[in-house]
C-alpha cells in the first residue's frame, strides 16, 4: 500500500512539476514579448489618436510645439553661454585693476564672455569719470543685457497660451458637430456621437500636453534668467566699490 502511494506521489510531482516547467517557460516567453508589443502598440495608438483629432487643429498644436522647443532649445543654449563664474571674475578684475590699472581690468573682461564680464566693461570704461557716470553707466547696460536675457521667451509664453486653447476650440468645434448629428437624426444615439466626442477630446489632450512640455522649459529659462541677473547686481556693487577703493 504504501509502495503504491509512494509510485502515485512521485508520479503526481513529476506531473506537477511538469506543468510548472511548462507554465514558467510559458510565462518568460510572454514577457520577453511583452515589451515590444507594448512599446510598438503605444507608438501605433499615439500616431492614431493624433491622426483622429483632426489635421487642422492637431497640425496646429504640433506647430506651436516644435515652434516652442526650438525657442527654448536656443535660449537654453544662450544662457548657459552666458553663465559666468562671477567669483572667478571678480578676483581676476580685481588683481588686474591692482597690478596693471584700469586697462588691464578691461582686457580681463575682453577675453571673458558673458553679460557680467559686459557690465565691468562698461563701468571701468567710465573709470576715468566720477563714480555716478560709472554707476549709471553699469544700471543701463545692466538693463540692455537684461533684454538680451529675456529676448523671445514672450514666444514662448505666447505658445503655451495657444495650445491648450486651441485643444479647447477643436473641444467645442467637435461638440457642435456631435449635437448637430443629433438634431438631424432626432434622437440620442451613443454610437452616432462618439466618435465626435472622442475627436474633441482628443484636441484638448493634445493641447494640454503641449503647454506641459513647454511649461517646465519656460520654468527653467526664467529661473536661469533670474540667477543670471542677480549675479550682474551682485557684480555692479562689487565693481563700484572696487572703482572706490581704487581712486582712494
Amino acid at each position: 500500500m504504501k509502495k503504491s502511494f509512494s509510485i502515485l506521489a512521485m508520479s503526481g510531482l513529476f506531473v506537477l512539476s511538469t506543468n510548472t516547467v511548462n507554465a514558467m517557460t510559458t510565462v518568460a516567453t510572454m514577457l520577453q514579448d511583452a515589451p515590444a508589443e507594448v512599446e510598438k502598440g503605444f507608438t501605433q495608438i499615439l500616431k492614431e489618436q493624433f491622426i483622429q483629432g483632426g489635421a487642422s487643429f492637431m497640425g496646429i498644436v504640433l506647430l506651436c510645439l516644435i515652434l516652442g522647443l526650438a525657442v527654448a532649445i536656443e535660449r537654453i543654449i544662450y544662457l548657459n553661454m552666458a553663465s559666468t563664474n562671477t567669483t572667478k571674475l571678480k578676483l581676476q578684475v580685481e588683481e588686474a585693476l591692482a597690478s596693471g590699472g584700469v586697462e588691464a581690468a578691461k582686457e580681463v573682461c575682453r577675453n571673458t564672455k558673458g553679460p557680467v564680464a559686459s557690465i565691468y566693461y562698461q563701468g571701468l570704461d567710465r573709470a576715468g569719470e566720477s563714480i555716478d557716470s560709472a554707476e549709471k553707466a553699469v544700471v543701463s547696460y545692466g538693463g540692455v543685457q537684461m533684454g538680451q536675457l529675456e529676448k523671445n521667451v514672450s514666444w514662448l509664453s505666447l505658445f503655451i497660451a495657444i495650445a491648450p486653447m486651441l485643444g479647447f476650440m477643436g473641444t467645442v468645434i467637435g461638440m457642435i458637430q456631435a449635437f448637430q448629428k443629433i438634431a438631424a437624426v432626432g434622437n440620442l444615439s451613443a454610437s452616432l456621437i462618439a466618435g465626435d466626442i472622442q475627436v474633441a477630446l482628443l484636441t484638448t489632450v493634445f493641447g494640454l500636453i503641449t503647454a506641459i512640455i513647454l511649461q517646465i522649459f519656460y520654468n527653467y529659462i526664467i529661473a536661469k534668467i533670474d540667477s543670471i541677473v542677480n549675479d550682474m547686481e551682485d557684480s555692479s556693487i562689487a565693481l563700484i566699490d572696487m572703482l572706490v577703493d581704487h581712486k582712494k
